[in-house]
């Protein structure tokens, strides 16, 4: 079953939010793990592009991998952990058996929480104009 452009937007969206609530610890990655499983087969993988073309645009490391796949409670070598350490780290999440899809959203929001924080400290820093980066608690949010 597949998914419309409308859904495809609206879960793309809701990735961008709870993907960037984990990074800025507004969200556990728990709590993102648990929308996350509440998704549709076809949801979990647009929702794994979507996030790791955040990790891409973060421009990640073999070491942001590792201190991710640490974060993530996923084994280092479960395949979504060994992909995303390589150097350069490999994509493709979407097309990992659905019984591995979970594990790939734990390593990549957990590998992009540790690159966007660090870009956030460095390039952003004091001049960030990233709506994304500036995202209030959930009590004070409009």
């Amino acid at each position: 079953m597949g998914t419309n452009s409308e859904d495809g937007r609206v879960i793309r969206r809701e990735a961008e939010r709870v993907a960037n609530e984990v990074a800025q610890g507004l969200r556990t990655l728990d709590d993102g793990t648990a929308w996350f499983c509440a998704l549709s087969p076809v949801g979990r993988q647009v929702v794994l592009q979507e996030v790791a073309g955040y990790a891409m645009q973060a421009h990640i490391t073999a070491t942001d991998g590792r201190a991710g796949v640490a974060r993530s409670g996923v084994k280092p070598t479960a395949n979504p952990s060994v992909m995303i350490c390589m150097d350069p780290p490999r994509y493709g999440f979407a097309a990992l058996p659905a019984d591995e899809h979970v594990k790939a959203f734990r390593v990549l929001v957990s590998v992009f929480s540790v690159a966007d924080t660090r870009r956030r400290q460095t390039y952003c820093k004091d001049t960030c104009g990233h709506a994304w980066h500036n995202l209030l608690p959930p009590g004070e949010r409009p």
